[in-house]
């Protein structure tokens, strides 16, 4: 009897196996799934709980990482001392020693918000609150269309929890010819990009070329987070907000949505990206 269809290796503990029953024309049969892990994980700062995200247990220290520096929370990987992951019954911590200067601002940051609430027109001090301001990129690298491509065109082989699941989203650093440097998987696409900014900055932290590719919308937050960790350019799977492509514009990112290796539209900084010859950039005129 058919059961469900053979998943493909994933990383271990990214996903489990459950017994399932499969109907496909009107017959059923039994056989094995495999599904994404997603557990609670609590982000620790120097002995103080600030968050608790549902992830993917996979990449939890590019995850904290990459956290602490996509929030604004610590402003260099050399202001993170140390980072301890540690298994409970009811998920999992992992715990970051940070830089007094940073926990400092940290405990005033969480000071402010306490207490914020916002019903109507009043709502606009704690929006002001959430859209932080972004330091606009200092040089911004241009985008090769070519590249755009040849990641996407590249992107699904190297999703192996996404082939062994179907749940999960991911988030690329690729090079400036669209070869793929780093890629991190997560159920959630914030978190995805998180463990990405992690590991690329752990690796390279003062000198981020290339662009990013994400398997997802590009929110706000997904624009606030590439940003701050200095990529140029974003490219994502889907659409984009109207407040993602506005922060984009003011902050110098290039973002493309709806990207497909054969088409793309690109939101901001179309004037960035270098076509092919024989392909010059539209006459807005």
């Amino acid at each position: 009897m058919m059961g469900a269809p053979e998943s493909p290796p994933c990383p271990s503990g990214g996903a489990s196996t459950r017994r399932v029953q499969t109907w496909q024309d009107g017959a059923a049969a039994d056989g094995l799934d495999t599904l994404a892990e997603e557990v609670p994980v609590a982000l620790e700062f120097n002995g103080i709980s600030h968050a608790v995200m549902l992830a993917t247990p996979l990449d939890l220290e590019d995850f904290a990482l990459g956290f602490a520096l996509s929030e604004g929370i610590v402003d260099t990987p050399k202001e993170v001392f140390d980072i301890q992951v540690e298994t409970g019954c009811n998920g999992i911590t992992v715990r970051l020693e940070i830089a007094a200067g940073c926990f400092a601002r940290l405990k005033e940051m969480r000071r402010n918000l306490t207490g914020r609430t916002g019903c109507g027109l009043c709502g606009t001090e704690s929006l002001a609150h959430a859209i932080r301001p972004l330091r606009p990129l200092a040089q911004p690298c241009p985008l090769q269309a070519d590249a755009i491509g040849r990641a996407l065109a590249g992107l699904r082989q190297h999703q192996l929890l996404q082939q062994a699941t179907g749940a999960t989203h991911a988030a690329a650093w690729c090079s400036d010819d669209g070869t793929l440097r780093l890629l991190r998987e997560d159920v959630g696409r914030h978190n995805a990009l998180d463990k990405l900014i992690g590991a690329a900055l752990a690796s390279r932290p003062t000198e981020l070329d290339g662009f990013v590719v994400v398997t997802s919308r590009a929110s706000m937050e997904m624009v606030q987070k590439t940003v701050t960790a200095g990529f140029s350019s974003l490219v994502a799977i889907s659409a984009p907000t109207r407040l993602a492509v506005d922060l984009a514009e003011q902050a110098g990112l290039c973002l493309v949505g709806f990207a497909r290796p054969e088409r793309w539209v690109a939101y901001s900084h179309a004037e960035r990206i270098d076509r092919p010859a024989g392909n010059p950039t539209p006459n807005p005129d």
